[in-house]
């Protein structure tokens, strides 16, 4: 999941006007310039770096790849498309659109919280982090040939803070100012007390042409690719169906350190069905010809079809190093009926995941139960006293709970009506104030309970029922909707859904974007990722604490505490979890040996094998 995006120019004090002889005054003495930048602690690949650990710079390029989009971020609709402009709120953004343009700095996939050098060469940062300036790569270029200049950062960064998506502009509102001193050298101010990570946003937001831009609305939807330098541009599409992007021959980075090795199919094509089952029939066929696997039942029993057999397609396994993060659904608590914490422990309660990954899931998976699943930053067991430290002022604001043990969802006994469950349940709905009329349960306003499940996709159609048959149980009237991805889509964006199933996922550092997930301001902002609704002052304390701490020690006891808040709130029904990616492909690609620990890297890393491709009947792919 990887994009961004906010709002047009800023407004400059008199002061502003002086800007050029103000950042100076950031910086203790005179800095150094760095090749990369760190959240906290040291880079792992030193100045004179040739490519990251993962690649092959041998790597032959050619061929294709066909796949779907298998994450999603900002506007972007996995179902469909109807505007390559995926920055904005506005639309269905089209898949891989990140892949035309390039950013001052990237990351690497085996590092969490670092980046490089890309668009610029080299970057100072003051002491307290709040000042930097990056000098750019005289041969930086958008795909017209025209250079990339000092200019279009800052018409970017302003851009994205004042016209962009939500997701980011509320990021970049730590930016205070930018300045572009001269074409190549560009000055970045951030506000005070923002987050240790916002260094890093900034230097990672795609860099937008401003003559392109010139007398265009930036919030509009667009059927005309926006002007990019990365190292793809948009080649055939059809809204809805399917998007090409086309390799950039003699690309300006090809040769970067951050680049070599990298993106080397000729043509990354993504294709749109209208579900799961669709798209599995076309990779059976060979249409699709990479695909992620995300459905136990498939990857159990689905492949078994003739070009598995004989070897046309293969299946892997291969370790996932990322923080889990947390899917479950996701209880929307603006509504009045799902005020009251007991109610929302309650339909917890009501859910048999024992039964359901013994019965539906193979046993595939592991119980999902904290923010930061398979992480440091999980919390467990009683409070430590650096956790204490934290929560002690917070005691009377914050549930009791979070002092005790952490919370933890029940275990069934997998029969599908643990009675001990069923029990637990419905005395917290009545402590609630919820009635009983004959079977039916009422809120406690009188009105019949129910609710209703959102999705666009009828993929996870007998968890859902699984779960609906236990709220039954309790007398509450659940239903399972699924609608067009479009209207899915809207209704996400305005909040109107009593429970959806979405996944939360987190950097393992620092980051300011986890606001958009939990902070109070984003639960009345549209399109923001706060699906629950939360807002707790004191929750966003703590997520101050997250976002700004200075050292690894002080992170992982905020994130501790953070999550302890988080899951006394119990404002998400806990999915499921595993350790591995769930790979299938036709026979025609090859991969580096070593596997980056935060990011498998197919299309980034991967390349077309002709040897391979030829055996099993391929040309191109």
């Amino acid at each position: 999941m990887k994009s961004f995006s906010r709002r047009t120019v800023l407004k400059f004090s008199g002061a502003a006007a002086c800007a050029p002889l103000l950042p100076y005054r950031a910086f203790a003495q005179e800095p150094e310039r760095a090749h990369g930048l760190a959240v906290i602690g040291d880079l792992k690949y030193g100045p004179d770096f040739t490519n990251f650990d993962y690649v092959n710079i041998d790597a032959p390029r050619g061929g294709k790849i066909v796949t779907q989009l298998p994450a999603w971020a900002y506007n972007q609709n996995p179902q469909t498309f109807n505007t390559l402009h995926i920055y904005v709120l506005k639309g269905d953004g089209a898949a891989g659109m990140g892949l035309t343009f390039a950013a001052l700095m990237t990351g690497s996939s085996d590092e969490p919280g670092s980046v490089y050098g890309y668009v610029a060469k080299e970057v100072e940062i003051s002491d307290d982090r709040k000042a930097l300036r990056f000098f750019l790569r005289p041969e930086a270029a958008f795909h017209d040939g025209t250079p990339i200049t000092a200019g279009d950062v800052k018409f970017s960064l302003e851009t994205l803070r004042e016209k962009g998506h939500p997701n980011i502009s509320t990021e970049l509102q730590g930016v205070a100012e930018v300045n572009a001193e001269d074409d190549h050298t560009v000055f970045v101010r951030l506000k005070p007390d923002t987050a240790r990570s916002l260094p890093l946003s900034v230097a990672t937001q795609p860099i937008f042409s401003r003559a392109w831009w010139n007398g265009k609305d930036f919030q509009a939807s667009y059927s005309e690719a926006p002007l990019g330098s990365g190292p793809y541009k948009v080649g055939n599409f059809s809204f809805g169906s399917y998007i090409e992007f086309e390799r950039v021959k003699d690309w300006w980075a090809d040769d970067l350190p951050v680049m070599r090795g990298s993106y080397n199919f000729d043509i990354i094509r993504y294709e749109y069905y209208r579900d799961r089952t669709a798209s599995f029939e076309a990779f059976k066929k060979g249409a699709v010809t990479f695909r992620e696997e995300f459905t136990s039942r498939a990857w159990a029993t689905g492949y078994d079809f003739p070009a598995i057999k004989d070897g046309r397609v293969v299946r892997e396994e291969v370790p996932d190093g990322r923080m889990a993060g947390a899917q479950g659904w996701f209880i929307n608590m603006r509504r009045p009926k799902f005020a009251d914490p007991r109610v929302r422990l309650a339909l917890i309660y009501a859910f048999d995941f024992e039964w359901v990954n013994k019965n539906i899931m193979f046993g595939s998976y592991d119980r999902t139960y904290s923010f930061f699943q398979n992480s440091p930053l999980m919390a467990e067991g009683s409070p430590k006293p650096e956790e204490l430290a934290l929560l002690e002022p917070l005691r009377g604001k914050v549930p009791d709970e979070v002092f005790g043990e952490v919370f933890v969802p029940p275990v069934s006994d997998a029969s599908g009506h643990d009675r001990n469950m069923q029990l637990k349940a419905n005395e917290l709905l009545l402590a609630a104030g919820c009635k009983r009329i004959g079977g039916a349960l009422t809120t406690p306003e009188g009105s019949p309970f129910t609710i209703e499940f959102l999705d666009d996709d009828n993929t996870f159609e007998p968890h859902h029922m699984a779960y609906i048959a236990g709220l039954k149980l309790l007398g509450i009237g659940a239903t399972y909707r699924v609608v067009d991805a479009a209207q899915n889509n809207d209704r996400l964006k305005n909040f109107d859904f009593d429970m959806t199933a979405s996944r939360f996922s987190s950097s393992l550092f620092p980051d300011e974007g986890i606001k958009q997930f939990f902070g109070s301001k984003q639960a009345k902002q549209a399109g923001s990722y706060n699906l629950a609704g939360v807002t707790d002052p004191a929750i966003d304390v703590m997520l101050d604490k997250f976002a700004t701490a200075e050292d690894w020690d002080s992170f992982v006891i905020a994130a501790r505490v953070l999550d302890r808040l988080l899951r006394a709130k119990h404002f998400w029904v806990p999915h499921w979890n595993k350790g591995t990616h769930w790979f299938a492909y036709w026979d025609m690609f090859s991969r580096p040996e070593k596997v980056a620990q935060y990011d498998p890297g197919v299309l980034d890393t991967w390349w077309f094998d002709k040897d391979k491709a030829a055996k099993i009947g391929r040309s191109s792919g």
